[in-house]
C-alpha cells in the first residue's frame, strides 16, 4: 500500500515531536525523571569536560528554548535526586545518573527502531536536510525576537 504523505509543515513536526516525544516520556516516567531532566543529565553526561552549571544550563537551553529558572530548578532537582553531584564550580553526574540515562537508552532503542525502521535512506536524509534549515531559521527569529 502507497500513502500519499502531505507535505511537510509546522503542525505535521510538531505532531511528529510530541508522538515522539510521548514515547520517551512513558519510559521516562518508569525511570523516575522528567524529559528535562533526561535532557540536563544527558548533556552533562556528553559533555566533554565538567560544566558549571551555567554551562549547562546554556546548553540545555539552547536545545529547549526554555526559561533558565525552570532549567535550574531541573538541576536543582538532579542534584537532589543525586543523579548529579557538584565538585566545586562544576557538575558531574554520578553512577546512578550514568546507569539511569543507560537504562533508558536500552529501553528505548527497540522502540526507535521500529519507530525509524524501514524509513529509506534518502528520505531520512532530505528530512535531515529540512529539519537542520527549519532548526536555523527559527534560531535565528528567536535571536530577533529577544
Amino acid at each position: 500500500m502507497t500513502v500519499t504523505a502531505p507535505a511537510a509543515d509546522a503542525r505535521a513536526l510538531g505532531l511528529a515531536h510530541y508522538a515522539a516525544r510521548g514515547v520517551l516520556e512513558h519510559v521516562l516516567a518508569r525511570h523516575g525523571i522528567t524529559f528535562q531532566q533526561q535532557i540536563a543529565l544527558r548533556a552533562a553526561l556528553t559533555a566533554g569536560a565538567p560544566l558549571t552549571t551555567d554551562d549547562l544550563v546554556a546548553h540545555v537551553r539552547g536545545s529547549l528554548k526554555t526559561d533558565p529558572a525552570d532549567i535550574r530548578a531541573t538541576v536543582g532537582e538532579l542534584l537532589a535526586k543525586q543523579l548529579l553531584v557538584e565538585d566545586g564550580a562544576h557538575l558531574h553526574p554520578t553512577d546512578a545518573g550514568r546507569e539511569l540515562i543507560a537504562a533508558a537508552s536500552a529501553e528505548t532503542a527497540p522502540i526507535s527502531a521500529r519507530i525509524w525502521g524501514g524509513i529509506p535512506a534518502e528520505d531520512l536524509a532530505a528530512a535531515g536536510r529540512v529539519l537542520a534549515l527549519v532548526t536555523e531559521r527559527a534560531n535565528a527569529e528567536l535571536e530577533v525576537l529577544g
